[in-house]
């Protein structure tokens, strides 16, 4: 059954993508694809040095380039929060995999990305947290194919969650 799937896992920064894709893709028997490491990798820069330096548009290309050209195979991808502001990674994505939307209530993302206030978050200088949740959450709940709410459940129980809705 999962030899021949990917599942694109898209949500707000602190909404679980890449602690719950790793409980998925070790769930699924797949690789986890960290789509942010891929583009730090290319860069040799941080996601936060690319934006500070570069600042967000370049950032918003170089990840569109990254995730249009990565080689799409059976795994479990982690996006990146701003992926959905492409037509183009997106269209990708939901033609080659499962788009899961990994929903989470504001106070739920406010209190998660408090624990790491050193994460790189894709945003117009001024833009706040509550900012870009408004912006986003209407573009994550057109693209996510599956919706699966994260606040409560532990990243294993949000694992097992989206195998039963996938099967």
């Amino acid at each position: 059954m999962t030899a021949e799937l990917t599942i694109s896992l898209i949500g707000m920064p602190g909404s679980g993508k890449s602690t719950v894709g790793a409980a998925l893709a070790k769930h699924l028997g797949l690789e986890l694809v960290d789509a942010d490491g891929l583009i730090e990798a290319q860069e040799q820069q941080s996601l936060q040095q690319i934006m500070d330096g570069r600042g967000n548009a370049t950032f918003r290309a170089i990840e569109e380039q990254v995730l249009t050209e990565m080689p799409l195979y059976p795994s479990v991808i982690s996006t990146g929060g701003s992926v959905v502001y492409s037509e183009k990674i997106m269209a990708r994505l939901a033609a080659a995999s499962a788009v899961v939307y990994l929903r989470a209530a504001f106070d739920t993302i406010e209190y998660r990305v408090s624990l790491a206030p050193q994460r790189g978050i894709a945003s117009d200088g001024d833009q706040t947290l509550r900012d870009l949740y408004a912006e986003r959450v209407p573009l994550y709940e057109r693209y996510g194919e599956i919706v699966v709410d994260c606040d409560e459940a532990s990243p294993e129980e949000i694992a097992a969650t989206i195998a039963a809705r996938l099967t």
